[in-house]
C-alpha cells in the first residue's frame, strides 16, 4: 500500500486513497491515539510552507498519528470533512473530528495539540 510511505522518515504518513485513510484511522483508533490531519494542496503555498512545521510537530508527539491528505488526490476524504480551504488541520479522536483549524497558523496548531494532550487522560492509564 503506497500510503504507508512516510515523508523524509518523519512520522507524517501521506494518504493516497480512501483505503489507506481507512487503514490508518482504524489503526489509530485501535491504539487509542489521536490523529492530526493536514489537508493540503501542492498548488497552495501556505499549505506547502506548513509541511516542515507539521513534520516537526510529528517528531515531537509520538503518541499522535500524523496524516497528510492532498485534497486533489483524495477528494472524497476532503469532501467528507467539508474541507473548503487549505491548509486545514483536523484533530480526530476515536475516529471523530474534535477540532479544526483553517489556515497556516503554527502557534494555533501547537496550542490545539497541547490543549488536547492536557484535556485527556494519559495514554498509559487507558
Amino acid at each position: 500500500m503506497k500510503g504507508k510511505e512516510q515523508l523524509k522518515k518523519s512520522k507524517v504518513i501521506k494518504i493516497d486513497s480512501q483505503k489507506s485513510w481507512d487503514y490508518f484511522v482504524a489503526q489509530a483508533n485501535f491504539k487509542g491515539c489521536p490523529v492530526l490531519v493536514h489537508f493540503s494542496a501542492s498548488w497552495c503555498a501556505p499549505s506547502v510552507a506548513m509541511n516542515p512545521f507539521f513534520e516537526e510537530l510529528a517528531s515531537g508527539h509520538q503518541d499522535f498519528m500524523f496524516l497528510l491528505v492532498d485534497v486533489d488526490e483524495v477528494k472524497e476524504i476532503a469532501s467528507k470533512f467539508e474541507i473548503k480551504a487549505m491548509p486545514t488541520f483536523l484533530l480526530m479522536s476515536g475516529g471523530v473530528a474534535v477540532e479544526k483549524i483553517v489556515g497556516a497558523n503554527p502557534d494555533e496548531l501547537r496550542k490545539m495539540v497541547d490543549g488536547f494532550i492536557c484535556s485527556t487522560p494519559s495514554q498509559s492509564s487507558i
